[in-house]
């Protein structure tokens, strides 16, 4: 059994000690994304602009284990303000058209003020 870890070079991948991603047995599991730049560590103003953000990463991490968006089973959205996640149905159900994963949203404090949604994603490699 082969077990690839995925890394987005994210300083709290570094500081809490998990993998943006792990591949095994043909699946992918990502961790919870939130909306920066991981380049800069800047995290936009708006649930809208995180929320692409937080997809754009994860469809990187997806890539770069052989699987893509498209693959995606299972997704989790966590949002602190449940009134403004409809304003990320146009963007997640445009990403997820073709894969229509099963999906849960959860209404939870996420771990630093600015976060406004984290998504979670596990996805299948194709054979």
């Amino acid at each position: 059994m082969t077990v690839r870890h995925i890394s987005t070079g994210s300083s709290f991948e570094a500081q809490i000690g998990y993998s943006r991603a792990v591949v095994i047995d043909g699946w992918v599991f990502v961790a919870g994304t939130t909306g920066y730049d991981y380049k800069s560590m800047k995290m936009p103003e708006g649930i809208v602009a995180q929320c692409r953000n937080a997809l754009a990463t994860i469809g990187k991490a997806l890539e770069e284990a052989g699987s893509g968006l498209d693959h995606v089973v299972r997704v989790t959205y966590i949002v602190p303000n449940a009134d403004v996640w409809p304003e990320c149905w146009p963007i997640t159900s445009e990403v997820f058209a073709k894969a229509k994963p099963a999906a849960t949203m959860i209404s939870a404090g996420l771990q630093n003020p600015e976060m406004l949604i984290e998504i979670e994603v596990t996805a299948r490699v194709p054979a």
